[in-house]
């Protein structure tokens, strides 16, 4: 039975958690661990993100769980690492506990923006956050949406941030089968974006939108993912 979750939650909800605990015997013994421990960070209130990005709970569950999650070879500055869920439709990234705590914080502001533009942004669609304990050792991890998924296929991407200060992609990086560019090769290969004056009009509300957003916060370096 589908449950409409309301949109007006209590402060205590962006504290909240839920814990089960699983003592595996026999089932799966070669993919999956003897025991294990799940914590999820404020249930309500990613159910209610992912129901304002329209994303059924039943097909976010089965496609975290159907398959081990895919290694993906992305990398940040932080040293997280990234998986792909086996359908590539969310990437999983993983995180320390300062920034669990962080993203507590964040998620008193998000939460309200994301339901004030109706799901309507281009910033990263949070879905969930958990806390998974495997042989007493603790591993925190956030799940967002692929904006790349196995639906599109995509030949060419670029990390925009509007500045051409150390922004060329790596020749580490440039190994990759597909690589990630950055502005000055985006300059350099002389590429524009064309998508016509409505759809401009409304990648530009939605780009102002979320800089207001953002700078409110006082967050800064962030950059436009772009994909061909």
């Amino acid at each position: 039975m589908h449950v409409t979750i309301p949109v007006m939650l209590l402060p205590d909800d962006f504290r909240a958690y839920s814990k089960i605990k699983i003592d595996n015997h026999l089932f799966n013994k070669e993919n999956m661990p003897s025991h294990f421990k799940v914590k999820e960070y404020c249930p309500m209130v990613f159910r209610n993100i992912r129901e304002r990005f329209g994303i059924d709970d039943l097909d976010y569950k089965e496609s975290l769980t159907r398959s081990q999650p895919l290694p993906d070879d992305s990398s940040g500055k932080s040293g997280a690492k990234f998986y792909l869920s086996s359908d590539k439709l969310f990437i999983i990234k993983t995180l320390t506990s300062e920034e669990v705590e962080r993203m507590h914080s964040f998620l008193k502001h998000y939460h309200p923006y994301i339901v004030e533009r109706h799901g309507k942004t281009l910033l990263p669609q949070y879905l969930g956050m958990y806390r998974l304990t495997v042989d007493n050792v603790e591993h925190y991890i956030v799940i967002t949406r692929n904006v790349f998924s196995n639906h599109l296929s995509t030949h060419r991407k670029f990390d925009l941030k509007g500045s051409t200060v150390d922004r060329e992609a790596s020749e580490k990086e440039l190994e990759k089968d597909l690589p990630t560019y950055k502005d000055n090769d985006f300059v350099k290969q002389k590429l524009k974006v064309y998508i016509g004056d409505e759809a401009k009009q409304k990648l530009m509300e939605t780009l102002t939108a979320d800089v207001e957003f953002l700078t409110k916060l006082h967050l800064m370096d962030y950059s436009l993912l772009l994909g061909k």
